[in-house]
Formats: C-alpha cells, sequence, structure tokens
C-alpha cells in the first residue's frame, strides 16, 4: 500500500501566502491525495503542535490544516512536535499496521519538517517516494526557495541506502 504524507500544511505557516508556489503546490497536494485515494491507499496529515507565538498552539486557527487541502473520513491525522514526523509519535506503528510498501512525502517546510522526515523514514527502513513539486518553503536569508527545493530533491535523489529505495518524481511522472 502506498501512504501519502502531507506535513505541516497549517494555517499559520501559510497566513502570508509568501511560500514558493504556494497555490499550485496545494493543488498538486490535492491531485497526488485524491490519486493515492483512488488506488487504495492512506493519506496522514502530519500536524505541528507548536507554540502560541509560532501561531500552531494547538485548537488554535492557525494551527488548523490549510482549509484549501481536501480531506476524506478515511484520511488520518498524526500529531508532532519536533521536525520528525516519526520522533515520540505512533507514525511508524501506524505505517506497519497499514503495511504500507512505500511512503509519499509532500509538505512544508522542504528544508526543515520534511527533509528530516525522509531520513528519518529512511533509517526506520521505509521505502520513499519524493513528490519533487509538492513541498514548499519560503525563500531563506541566503537562498531563494527554489534553489533549496532543487537542493533537497537532488540530495534525496542521491542518498545512500541500504534496505530501502528513494525516488524523487515530478507529480505528472508519479501518476503516470
Amino acid at each position: 500500500m502506498d501512504v501519502l504524507l502531507i506535513i505541516d500544511m497549517q494555517e499559520a505557516s501559510f497566513a502570508e501566502r509568501n511560500q514558493f508556489d504556494v497555490d499550485g503546490t496545494i493543488a498538486r497536494i490535492n491531485r497526488l491525495a485524491a490519486w493515492v485515494r483512488e488506488r487504495d491507499g492512506g493519506v496522514i496529515f502530519i500536524q505541528h503542535d507548536g507554540l502560541e507565538e509560532e501561531g500552531l498552539l494547538p485548537g488554535s486557527t492557525g494551527w488548523a490544516l490549510l482549509d484549501d487541502l481536501i480531506k476524506s473520513e478515511s484520511d488520518l491525522v498524526i500529531r508532532k512536535k519536533t521536525n520528525d514526523a516519526f520522533y515520540q509519535t505512533d507514525l511508524k506503528h501506524t505505517l506497519e499496521k497499514l503495511n504500507v510498501n512505500r511512503l509519499i512525502v509532500s509538505g512544508w517546510a522542504t528544508d526543515f519538517c520534511v527533509d528530516t522526515t525522509i531520513r528519518s523514514a529512511v533509517s526506520h527502513k521505509i521505502n520513499i517516494l519524493v513528490a519533487s513539486d509538492c513541498h514548499t518553503l519560503k525563500d531563506r536569508p541566503h537562498l531563494k526557495a527554489q534553489t533549496v527545493i532543487a537542493h533537497h530533491n537532488w540530495i534525496w535523489s542521491e542518498l545512500i541506502t541500504d534496505d530501502t529505495t528513494i525516488r524523487v518524481e515530478l507529480l505528472e511522472e508519479i501518476l503516470q
């Protein structure tokens, strides 16, 4: 079974809409989620429990998943408190219960929670497919968002793994 992770796509993180290709990224994640559901795969939203000053205090408006994301009653939500969606959560157990063959990764922010979760999944011996145009971030002080995305897509495609595979593909390649 394929399982799609949608990481930290929450209202507070997107309030200013100053991320790279926000609307396009959200639309592609929605298409990817529909494709996974149509094939009897699972969709898991990862929701970050943060601080009030970040706007990510659990239960707050900013903590909510983006309204623009299409959700299904069959989707799961796993809450986390660090960059790593596996750390002190039941994600690994949930994936084992679902008998996941491949974890498809998308979300916010490319260089923090998405990257950390991908690397953690590899250490948990989980096959990964990164949807290369389904993750985003905003410009960093030293790099444009597009450069960070391209850099991470390249790094993930070159990771040395032992018992797992990691592929990085555009949404259109995945849907074929």
